[in-house]
């Protein structure tokens, strides 16, 4: 079918619909095969290829499982309230006020508030990093010789400036992200311990406590030692659930937990939200 032509053009485009690659967004989500847990309520599904990104806006109870389908998918991760962006994930005080610096199950993802962006329900990877944040422009040129958003090789803070654009975000809106499935440990020295992934099929899931705005960048982390820049797909579904509530084992952990999940449950009541 030639293209020389925008009547040929148009037919081409045309005769795309409905084919499938391996990594794209499939609309509507609910034509994905969803978990058991999501059965007709899938609201989000898409495989992000390695070094690419991609963006949404989750409603608050809504679960997001991020799936690394080969064993060397890298998600980057960045959460924003929806209408106010202000309030946004801070990696440091989700670190501190849980007293753990290594993310996995039952932990919170807090912003500076105080308050409960996102509770981590489930996990079988075990292999994340609070500490490192995304891989930059300079050292990705620096590394692997580009790092520019076209490039084989770009760089986590240059694909979530695309997604941040696309949602009325500035780069000075990006704060420190965290990393899901590649691991650093912290030596005894002070030093980091690159311990890379747990292999293929490790997912996380995540519980949304308010409306936010999803950022995620798939690329390999800045510790990865390997010369070769290696990023492979990631699966992501969202499905409609339910926000954590008062005597769930989440809420009720840790008194740190419990005070965040009452500073946020208090926020959205005076707003009427909850």
């Amino acid at each position: 079918m030639g293209t020389s032509t925008t009547y040929g053009a148009r037919d081409h485009a045309r005769a795309q619909e409905g084919a499938r690659t391996e990594a794209m967004p499939v609309v509507p989500a609910a034509d994905w095969p969803a978990p058991p847990c999501a059965a007709g309520h899938l609201v989000w599904a898409e495989t992000v290829a390695g070094g690419n990104y991609t963006h949404r806006v989750l409603a608050r109870g809504t679960e997001l499982r991020l799936t690394d389908l080969r064993g060397d998918a890298c998600a980057h991760l960045l959460l924003f309230v929806a209408d106010r962006p202000w309030e946004r994930l801070n990696v440091a005080d989700t670190v501190k006020v849980q007293w753990n610096a290594y993310l996995g199950e039952g932990q919170l993802l807090l912003s500076d508030q105080g308050r409960v962006l996102a509770t981590l329900v489930t996990d079988t990877s075990g292999r994340h990093d609070a500490l490192c944040g995304t891989s930059t422009l300079v050292r990705n040129t620096d590394r692997y010789g580009d790092g520019t958003p076209q490039s084989p090789s770009p760089a986590g803070r240059e694909l979530f400036k695309l997604a941040a654009a696309k949602n009325g975000l500035q780069p000075r809106d990006l704060p420190p992200s965290l990393s899901f499935f590649q691991g650093v440990e912290v030596r005894e020295d002070g030093s980091l311990d690159f311990t890379g992934s747990a292999g293929p099929g490790g997912s996380v899931t995540l519980r949304a406590e308010q409306d936010v705005t999803v950022l995620i960048a798939n690329v390999p982390h800045p510790a990865d030692p390997r010369e070769d820049y290696v990023s492979t797909p990631l699966e992501v579904l969202a499905w409609r659930a339910g926000p954590t509530a008062p005597g769930d084992p989440l809420w009720e952990a840790t008194p740190e937990g419990r005070r965040a999940f009452l500073n946020t449950a208090e926020f959205l009541a005076a707003r009427g939200l909850a």
